[in-house]
């Protein structure tokens, strides 16, 4: 189960530490439920962001998508968000929680340089600037290396030319972010699961 996949891949101080352990249930409280409650946030801002930086007719976020998304998303130079899956013996927690911070970093540095083109766009980024701290939070508080992540490069104001560039680039954007986050809830939500079910043996 992932509670028992979790407990396997914490690290040794954590896993010793005794059943009841009030200090372990109230650090990944500290750290897991604000990072969810920020998630949230962003999914339900990522609507109004949109339908304030989207004009142009047939980009919205409930259309389905064109055939050539990817297409387009490599021509305007868009990075794509690491893949994120729950922790197992083949993907383990530093792997799950340094890829959350990647990617949120990643969508931080697009969401900046959109939000130069753009209007509607700063409220997430300022969430996802919140929800990195509270990311790298829970990784010096499980002892996961802090400095292993590699930053994905974002390079997409030059293939900026035009609004409708922009408009399309932040719909891409916020399409994947909104999918990103979907992904962060059911990680998040594991991680929660093991709190909730240790704090349950006290």
């Amino acid at each position: 189960s992932p509670v028992l996949l979790l407990l396997h891949h914490l690290p040794p101080a954590v896993r010793s530490a005794p059943v009841g352990s009030a200090d372990l249930t109230l650090d990944l409280t500290d750290v897991a439920e604000p990072a969810r409650t920020l998630v949230q946030k962003i999914l339900k801002d990522i609507p109004v962001a949109h339908a304030v930086a989207v004009s142009s007719r047939g980009l919205t976020l409930e259309s389905s998508q064109p055939t050539n998304l990817q297409l387009m998303t490599e021509s305007l130079g868009l990075p794509v968000a690491p893949l994120l899956k729950l922790p197992s013996d083949h993907f383990t927690l530093d792997m799950c929680v340094s890829r959350m911070l990647v990617g949120c970093q990643m969508f931080q540095r697009l969401l900046a340089v959109l939000s130069e083109k753009l209007d509607g766009l700063m409220d997430l980024k300022v969430t996802l600037r919140d929800l990195v701290t509270h990311i790298t939070k829970m990784k010096e508080t499980l002892g996961l290396d802090v400095d292993g992540s590699e930053a994905l490069t974002v390079d997409v104001a030059s293939r900026l030319h035009g609004d409708y560039e922009a408009q399309m680039a932040a719909h891409l954007a916020l399409v994947q972010l909104r999918s990103f986050c979907h992904d962060l809830t059911r990680s998040l939500r594991a991680i929660n699961s093991y709190r909730i079910r240790w704090s349950a043996k006290r």
